[in-house]
């Protein structure tokens, strides 16, 4: 169709243009009329540059494969297409997004050659302060980004580091000290062996020991004594020791109490063995009982360093396929695990529905996911408050929330915080990426959906992952 310039001095786009200027565009462009349907496709080649004279259209971004409305208008002189073709081959040479006529509509279509020449001969200065921004924002966004990743990493890092040094010092007090009790019974055994002990005696050590081993046992499982009642039975203890002529009463009675062995039970001990042999069978009875008591530390401390290790393996998914469906429960606790020391002075409520089915996902970029947003609640409650993470199916979903009890988003800037680099937090701590990536990987990568109710004593993030991704 033929091209009119008095008409294309209405569009806003060329208003202020010169008559010789309208004049190349209209002998290097033309007027199309377009029927409903797709104007272009995101990631297809760009050719051209749309200029609605007239009509109405969608704009869509690819979503996980799926075609996301972003906007739609009826405003002449909107544009599509290939307007970053300034910009030549350094920038991505497909359209960078969908566009669908919704109505007859007529266009000024201008080849991308010819756009591109256009904007370098008319606007040369407006073209290096267009290439500047775009470049300088994408490097400063992948170098932000990449510093976000390490810095979540470092810190990780260093809360393991701190996690596993505390069960590691305790296995190497607890194994120290266990060798000089070992020692002390070897030493026991010797004086046993040389000593006034016949074989009935031994045999009755040997079953005393048993019962005192098993009424430990049983006394771990109750609830333990409080510090006034503990103190009380130690002083009984220790005077029933001093009575039968042990001289370190003092240093046996705790360990005797802390299994268990009161006063009434020691004194069964006076019609089984002699009293010449008696502070030797006590002596040996708390040999016994502190040994097993270092035995329990170092297997409570090394089994926490390995519930560590797990959590840290399962958080880095290091041994697991990229793409796998997975118990998000995993995940999360993993995230818990490794975040612990931030958690410091919160309550944290797990409201999990475990029966809900492993979600198909990439399981160690979803730990970024829950990472940035427990990260970014307990900041907001500044050392005290609850936590609150919920598991759920809905229909085809499963929807994972992390709430907590901060101040509340203002609603001023709710709708800003998944754009790059939005924070609301002071210069230096924070990059506003976190959020945004997170945005990314539930919703680009996995077609899921995020989002953020909040008003003030409660923020909530839901995540939902679907159990069918090419649905």
């Amino acid at each position: 169709m033929p091209c009119d310039l008095a008409e294309l001095r209405t569009l806003f786009l060329f208003e202020h243009l010169e008559d010789w200027q309208l004049a190349w565009l209209c002998d290097h462009g033309h007027v199309e009329h377009v029927e409903p349907g797709w104007l272009a496709r995101e990631g297809e080649p760009a050719t051209c540059f749309y200029v609605m004279i007239e009509g109405a259209v969608a704009l869509f971004r690819t979503v996980g494969g799926d075609d996301v409305e972003i906007s739609r208008t009826t405003q002449p002189g909107v544009y599509t297409g290939a307007w970053s073709a300034y910009l030549g081959d350094r920038a991505p040479e497909g359209y960078g997004g969908s566009t669908r006529v919704l109505a007859p509509s007529r266009f000024f279509v201008l080849d991308t050659a010819d756009f591109a020449t256009l904007m370098h001969d008319w606007f040369p200065m407006a073209v290096h302060l267009l290439e500047g921004l775009f470049f300088g924002q994408r490097n400063q966004q992948a170098a932000i980004g990449e510093r976000e990743r390490l810095q979540a990493l470092g810190q990780l890092s260093a809360g393991l580091t701190h996690e596993l040094n505390n069960p590691a010092s305790a296995a190497v007090r607890a194994t120290a000290t266990l060798r000089e009790r070992v020692a002390a019974m070897r030493h026991k055994l010797a004086l046993i062996a040389e000593g006034p002990y016949d074989r009935a005696t031994i045999a009755a050590l040997m079953r005393l020991q048993d019962e005192a081993l098993e009424r430990r046992a049983k006394t771990l499982e109750r609830d333990p004594l409080g510090p006034m009642e503990a103190a009380d039975r130690e002083d009984r203890v220790t005077d029933w020791l001093d009575e039968h002529g042990l001289t370190d009463a003092w240093d046996v009675a705790p360990v005797l109490v802390q299994s268990g062995l009161d006063e009434e039970w020691l004194a069964g001990i006076t019609d089984r063995v002699d009293a010449e042999v008696l502070g030797g069978a006590l002596h040996w009875l708390s040999y016994t009982l502190e040994t097993e008591e270092l035995m329990v530390e170092i297997e409570d401390a090394t089994t926490r360093v390995s519930t560590l290790v797990d959590a840290a393996k399962q958080y880095s998914q290091l041994d697991r396929a990229p793409f796998v469906r997975t118990d998000v429960h995993q995940l999360i606790d993993a995230t818990l695990v490794m975040l612990q020391k931030k958690l410091v002075g919160l309550e944290v409520v797990k409201d999990y529905d475990r029966s809900i089915a492993p979600v198909p996902m990439y399981a160690a970029e979803m730990n970024q996911v829950w990472t940035n947003l427990i990260v970014n609640a307990v900041q907001a409650m500044q050392g005290s408050g609850t936590l609150t993470i919920t598991t759920r199916r809905v229909e085809d979903w499963c929807e994972v929330e992390v709430a907590d009890t901060g101040p509340g988003i203002p609603e001023d800037v709710r709708g800003r915080i998944f754009e790059p680099f939005f924070t609301t937090k002071p210069v230096g701590e924070g990059t506003g990426l976190g959020l945004d990536i997170s945005w990314r990987i539930v919703v680009r990568k996995h077609h899921g959906d995020l989002r953020v109710e909040s008003r003030p004593g409660e923020t909530r993030f839901i995540v939902r992952i679907p159990y069918d991704p090419a649905a």
